[in-house]
């Protein structure tokens, strides 16, 4: 059985619209020093909290995004119809936290209760939100201990800056690259949960990004892309694709057996890639969690067959609840992280604790 922390939440930001909470929604985890960030993907915010002992983080407080960066899709002023910008990935490199929008599509739930015709047509409704095609970086500051997000950060002669991939609404430049990939071009215009077009993951090691899909999964391989960006020369709030490897190109494919799942969460664990996985599908499991070995620094695109991946353990899930959507190193007392913490969307109701906090697992992978 896995180890548990509680996360408590200020019960002023815990409410969201439509009667959910921020809590019950997890979908991203990553600890720098000795605060712990996760966000809910129906927001454009980010959690920062701080460890009250060793078995419980509170104090919580709020970033939005919109501080730091240039929203495609400038919030309202009525917070019920804010843009989610879905964010499916953190991770912290360089001084910089690094964040990701699933860049999918969504189909409209069907309601039942409306009757049987109106719900047909809700299903044949697919959307897009714009802030969704988020691929960012935002400066990280210590002081006394605590870890901060700034605009702008100098220290020791070097400049950091929160900068962004070129794109808007419709979009950004990995989009514009991918539409003529002969593997992924045509998931673009699916939905996220249908198998389609869906980041997930999101692991940075040096200067490469690592974005793990949830979908495609094609014939039961899984897809990580690997990239590279660089600021934009006369505009350092913005960044591009910059080529990589032998061929020059503006990205890199992984493909990766993994029992037909798909990737749910990314991290980097010295030379390797630790791999959270999960249905593609609306479903609720099964969810593993793989390494693949040297899979932070790969030499060339690559397929890795499942006898060489090592799968690490398995992540408990529930019925209709408990779906574990991103997991974070974890060292509770500082040190080398010989632990995981995932945490966990559509929270079950014994996760909940009282009316703003609830447990995320804590999985020894030493």
């Amino acid at each position: 059985m896995p180890d548990t922390v509680q996360l408590e939440f200020a019960p002023e930001r815990n409410a969201l619209s439509k009667g959910k909470q921020l809590r019950d929604g997890l979908s991203v985890a990553v600890q720098i020093g000795n605060t712990l960030w996760v966000t809910n993907d129906e927001t454009i915010s980010l959690e920062r909290l701080v460890p009250i002992d060793s078995h419980r983080y509170g104090h919580h407080q709020q970033f939005a995004l919109n501080d730091y960066l240039r929203l495609p899709v400038v919030p309202p002023s009525d917070p019920a119809d804010i843009e989610e910008a879905d964010l499916e990935g953190l991770a912290y490199a360089d001084g910089y936290l690094w964040l990701v929008g699933s860049h999918s599509l969504k189909r409209k739930k069907p309601k039942l209760n409306e009757g049987s015709e109106k719900a047909r047509k809700q299903l044949a409704k697919i959307g897009s939100d714009g802030n969704r095609y988020l691929l960012a970086r935002i400066p990280v500051v210590e002081h006394d201990g605590t870890y901060t997000l700034a605009q702008e950060h100098t220290q020791q002669g070097t400049t950091r800056t929160a900068a962004q991939l070129h794109g808007n609404a419709h979009g950004n430049d990995l989009m514009d690259a991918l539409r003529e990939d002969k593997h992924l071009a045509p998931f673009l215009a699916i939905p996220g949960k249908d198998n389609g077009f869906d980041i997930e993951g999101l692991a940075v090691n040096g200067a490469r990004l690592f974005l793990g899909l949830r979908g495609p999964v094609l014939r039961g391989w899984a897809v990580i892309l690997e990239l590279e960006l660089e600021e934009e020369r006369k505009q350092s709030t913005t960044l591009r694709l910059k080529t990589i490897g032998p061929d020059a190109q503006l990205y890199r494919k992984h493909f990766l057996q993994l029992d037909g799942l798909g990737i749910r969460d990314l991290c980097v664990q010295g030379h390797d890639l630790l791999i959270l996985a999960g249905p593609t599908l609306d479903l609720d499991g099964p969810v593993s969690v793989f390494r693949w070995r040297g899979g932070a620094e790969p030499a060339s695109e690559t397929m890795v067959p499942t006898d060489a991946l090592e799968r690490v353990l398995d992540v408990p899930y529930g019925q209709g609840d408990d779906h574990a959507e991103g997991m974070t190193l974890f060292a509770p007392n500082g040190g080398d992280a010989t632990s995981i913490l995932v945490v966990y969307d559509a929270a079950s109701a014994q996760r909940r604790q009282g009316t703003h906090a609830l447990t995320a697992d804590v999985f020894n992978i030493i």
